[in-house]
């Protein structure tokens, strides 16, 4: 994993944490909300992503003596660099597992800890998990969409920046099969995948000469691009030539990938001429600007493709491009606080918080999700938090909570599983989620609610503070 010190977060976060040190406030407990407001691409759900590397990450948070020099330049408080030195980040998160879906409005994380720490992790919390749940939602979309084909994320050198190494970690959560990013592979044991270029069949004095350089340099996994000069014409012809050669030396082509045209088209005809030469066995790529709907309508159509290359739709998040997950403060130093805004539904919740999730007798997700006080241990009905007198009861669901500890004193607590064992885990919590919320057009809204008991704290402060 990459190399994050404490100075990877927004100047603010330090501004206000110098203020809070020298105003003797550092060490008053804080509980900060982490959320998202509206699902990514028009969706009916998000895939929570990102949280083993945060964990990782604020395991070893601190202030080296660059970040310490940079800051003294800054004009930072003596005093406060001295602090600084020392930090280490100790406090406490709640959180569910990470792959499971998560829902707008509702806490994902809980943080409690001293005022001064739980600021400073902001930024670096909203940065590594809006992305990759973002990434992961979008991967998830595309794996509905292919059903049981192939997905490789294709998409580093369109990333933005370093944003293509958590873009192949969350694409394999969300349902990818493999990645061509090499690094990504490497620190996140992920199947490595890739081809050719067209660069590569230039360089040769033709395409044959190309094809039969590459099978010799790598005949297990030889793929074969055959859009360089004309696809039916040439590359399949040259491929199947290919092909044959490798069969007398006992050998299998693994497959051909289209990389432009009309690839429903190309994709049938391709298959038609490989199959006429006894090449069954001899697999489809395709790639070129594929996104959800563009796989939905390939297979729609009944094309071939066993396997999808998919780049930039993926690690840009199209067409969204970020996740709008906000962190809140909900509790400060003995007391709940809350948010007010004009725009009610941008109101927040206050307290410590616990959620739950209503199960139907047949262990599929119920549609809704109930956000109580932490101490209550038991909840039958929610109420829409922002739409008065519409409620939702609960008592024929089994209700489960969702917020388990994972770090405690800066230190993670649980067995983290193997991020195969993730990505299975949002499999399943994918298939318990009815398909009307799955649907890519109007998908059915998931109902989020609030406690009776959190309804009349929040209620409460509302009226305090706008007196």
């Amino acid at each position: 994993m990459l190399d994050i010190t404490a100075t990877y977060t927004d100047h603010y976060e330090l501004t206000m944490g110098q203020a809070y040190f020298l105003n003797g406030r550092k060490d008053q407990h804080a509980v900060f909300d982490y959320f998202f407001r509206k699902n990514p691409f028009s969706g009916g759900y998000a895939v929570f992503a990102g949280l083993l590397d945060l964990l990782k990450i604020l395991e070893n948070f601190r202030f080296d003596k660059e970040d310490n020099d940079f800051l003294r330049a800054q004009g930072f408080h003596p005093d406060y660099l001295a602090y600084l030195k020392d930090f280490r980040f100790k406090g406490t998160l709640y959180s569910p597992p990470e792959g499971d879906l998560m829902f707008p409005t509702r806490p994902v994380l809980r943080v409690e800890g001293t005022l001064i720490e739980t600021q400073i992790i902001e930024t670096v919390l909203l940065n590594m998990i809006n992305f990759q749940s973002l990434i992961a939602t979008k991967a998830s979309r595309m794996r509905l969409a292919a059903k049981d084909g192939t997905l490789i994320d294709f998409g580093l050198r369109r990333a933005q920046g370093l944003g293509g190494y958590h873009a192949g970690r969350a694409a394999f959560i969300g349902g990818f099969d493999a990645t061509s990013n090499a690094r990504a592979a490497r620190d996140y044991s992920l199947r490595a995948s890739g081809t050719m270029a067209h660069a590569y069949i230039q360089s040769h004095e033709n395409e044959l000469a190309a094809f039969r350089s590459f099978a010799a340099a790598r005949p297990d996994e030889c793929v074969l691009l055959v859009d360089t000069y004309d696809t039916l014409q040439s590359g399949v012809p040259n491929a199947i030539t290919v092909a044959k050669e490798m069969e007398n030396k006992g050998l299998r082509l693994k497959g051909i990938r289209l990389d432009s045209g009309d690839l429903a088209y190309l994709s049938k005809q391709s298959r038609a001429m490989l199959d006429d030469s006894g090449l069954h066995y001899v697999k489809i790529a395709a790639s070129n600007q594929l996104d959800e709907y563009v796989i939905r309508s390939l297979l729609e159509q009944e094309a071939p493709i066993d396997v999808f290359g998919v780049g930039t739709s993926l690690v840009t998040g199209q067409p969204d491009a970020a996740l709008d997950g906000v962190y809140k403060l909900a509790h400060v130093d003995g007391r709940p606080v809350i948010k007010l805004s004009e725009n009610v539904f941008k109101i927040t919740l206050p307290d410590k918080k616990q959620v739950w999730r209503a199960i139907d007798d047949q262990g599929q997700f119920s549609g809704a999700d109930a956000v109580s006080l932490d101490d209550e241990k038991t909840i039958s009905m929610m109420h829409h938090p922002f739409v008065p007198h519409q409620s939702f009861p609960l008592e024929r669901y089994e209700v489960v909570p969702l917020l388990n500890l994972v770090m405690e004193g800066g230190k993670i607590v649980y067995n983290p599983p193997s991020l195969s064992r993730t990505a299975q885990y949002c499999r399943e919590r994918l298939e318990m989620l009815p398909v009307e919320y799955k649907r890519f057009e109007n998908p059915h809204i998931y109902k989020v609610g609030i406690s009776n008991r959190l309804k009349d704290l929040r209620d409460r402060l509302i009226r305090q503070y706008k007196k």
